[in-house]
């Protein structure tokens, strides 16, 4: 007996629809009115169709409108009786419902022999309708086994891959996936992420956003499970495969163009959104960082004032949709996405290095109940330190007050090296004295990094007292060895040196 593997691969089922005019342009059941038109092509004119006998069932698998080599197996055809062939004639004639046929012949049926006739009428040439009519049936019979149900679901997807393929409009696939809810067939995964998907995976990916608008449009349900970290819907599920593809900015403008079109993204849509947000500018601080690199080397001259403003605007801009998303997600989201919502807020505001706004979303991530890890705290008091906010700075550090020496000097660290970024050096030698008198011991290099600092500041403003300072706090714990500090004054051609 065929397996259901042997089921799962119709390479050749084809979606070629041809409903015969007569019983069932009357008859047809409103909630599955399938689309006359699966595909625009047809093949070449098939010999009408002749009952097989059981006898004959070598000719049966001859006839070029019935390709079951690659599911019928010796064991199968012994199984094909004579209520097999006069199922399919009957089906064929369609003068009578299916489900009336199938019912008369329910007893004379295996479920084998059920699963065939689906195969015959799935196949290019035949009425694909009927299909759909048996497995309904079946199902209302119970008689859809594991087996059963994959077989239809395979089936459903050549459907679906046929019509994108043949370049039919996104409303017959619609059509095709409606008709495959009307009729009971659940398959394990959701049909709208595999139909973006195949859009997506074929490079047809303004067909994929069309679906997805059709979908909107027409408010089908989709099946998939919103918790967090899902895909969040066919908006969500397309906006996360633009962000694998690096495509974030893209991602952002299609969820605020879907929404701003008057169609209704998914709540976890904007959300994934918001992370494409980041990304983005994550993407874009790496590079502005690579040019100041090249800058500084010589490589490309420095941005000019129009270009510096170019850069800012983008920046913003990306900003502004991420509040944008932000703010539709608590419109229409429930509190207990504010955490989340903050959290994206903070990310972005770390990556485009604001401050005061990455600070001020870590006290609304506070009062919401969700707590920020203190790494994030540390990163945040970096970039504060590095822009010299001395009030969001003192804020920051209440936080440590109270915690162990090894939080200390991890959080001190970081507010060292943010003064050091943002040229701080006479905070950042404050800085290190603090660490000193903690019992804390600065890393070497943080420590060589202000000595070099403080000893440019002397040569451009001949301001030693701070230098001088940590060169004697530095000596007390034996963390450097005597050094000679001298001064040359040029107006009196005078040198001053001191040992320390």
């Amino acid at each position: 007996m065929a397996s259901a593997h042997a089921f799962s691969s119709l390479s050749k089922v084809s979606p070629v629809f041809s409903l015969k005019k007569g019983y069932w342009n009357s008859c047809m059941k409103p909630c599955c009115m399938v689309s006359t038109i699966i595909c625009n092509y047809q093949t070449p004119k098939r010999p009408d169709f002749v009952v097989a006998k059981t006898t004959k069932v070598r000719e049966f698998r001859l006839f070029k409108s019935v390709e079951l080599d690659q599911y019928v197996t010796s064991d199968d055809e012994e199984e094909m009786g004579e209520g097999f062939f006069e199922a399919i004639e009957e089906l064929e004639r369609m003068t009578r419902e299916p489900s009336d046929i199938l019912e008369e012949m329910n007893d004379r049926l295996s479920a084998r022999e059920l699963q065939l006739v689906l195969v015959y009428f799935s196949q290019e040439g035949r009425d694909s309708w009927c299909a759909l009519e048996v497995f309904e049936w079946l199902r209302k019979e119970n008689r859809v086994d594991k087996e059963t149900m994959e077989l239809m679901v395979s089936i459903m997807c050549s459907w679906v891959k046929k019509l994108i393929e043949g370049e039919q409009d996104v409303g017959d696939v619609v059509d095709l996936l409606v008709d495959m809810d009307c009729v009971g067939l659940k398959p394990s995964f959701s049909m709208i992420e595999k139909v973006i998907s195949l859009y997506w995976d074929m490079g047809k990916k303004e067909g994929a956003v069309s679906f997805v608008k059709e979908v909107l449009r027409r408010g089908i349900a989709y099946s998939g499970d919103d918790g967090e970290g899902q895909k969040g819907g066919p908006t969500g599920y397309l906006t996360w495969k633009m962000m694998v593809d690096g495509n974030y900015r893209n991602a952002v403008k299609l969820v605020i163009h879907l929404r701003e079109s008057g169609l209704k993204p998914e709540i976890y849509a904007y959300l994934i959104a918001m992370t494409a947000v980041v990304k983005e500018l994550n993407e874009f601080s790496k590079a502005l960082r690579k040019l100041k690199g090249y800058s500084r080397s010589g490589m490309v001259t420095e941005l000019d004032a129009e270009n510096v403003e170019l850069v800012e605007k983008y920046q913003s801009d990306l900003l502004a949709d991420g509040v944008c998303l932000s703010s539709w997600v608590i419109q229409e989201g429930s509190p207990a996405l504010y955490g989340v919502v903050h959290e994206r807020l903070l990310a972005m505001y770390i990556c485009a290095g604001r401050g005061l706004d990455a600070e001020r979303q870590l006290w609304e991530m506070k009062l919401v109940g969700k707590e920020a890890d203190g790494d994030l705290y540390d990163i945040v008091l970096a970039i504060c330190a590095s822009q010299k906010e001395a009030s969001a700075v003192a804020r920051l550090l209440t936080r440590i007050e109270v915690a162990s020496s090894m939080r200390k000097k991890k959080s001190l660290s970081w507010l060292l090296r943010g003064y050091i970024k943002g040229g701080h050096y006479g905070e950042a030698a404050e800085t290190l004295i603090k660490m000193l008198d903690l019992g804390l011991s600065p890393d070497y290099l943080d420590r060589v990094a202000v000595m070099q600092g403080l000893r440019k500041r002397i040569q451009q403003w001949g301001n030693v007292e701070s230098y001088l300072k940590l060169c004697k706090r530095l000596s007390d714990v034996n963390l450097i060895g005597p050094s000679l500090v001298y001064l040359y004054i040029k107006k009196y051609k005078l040198w001053i040196m001191k040992l320390l």
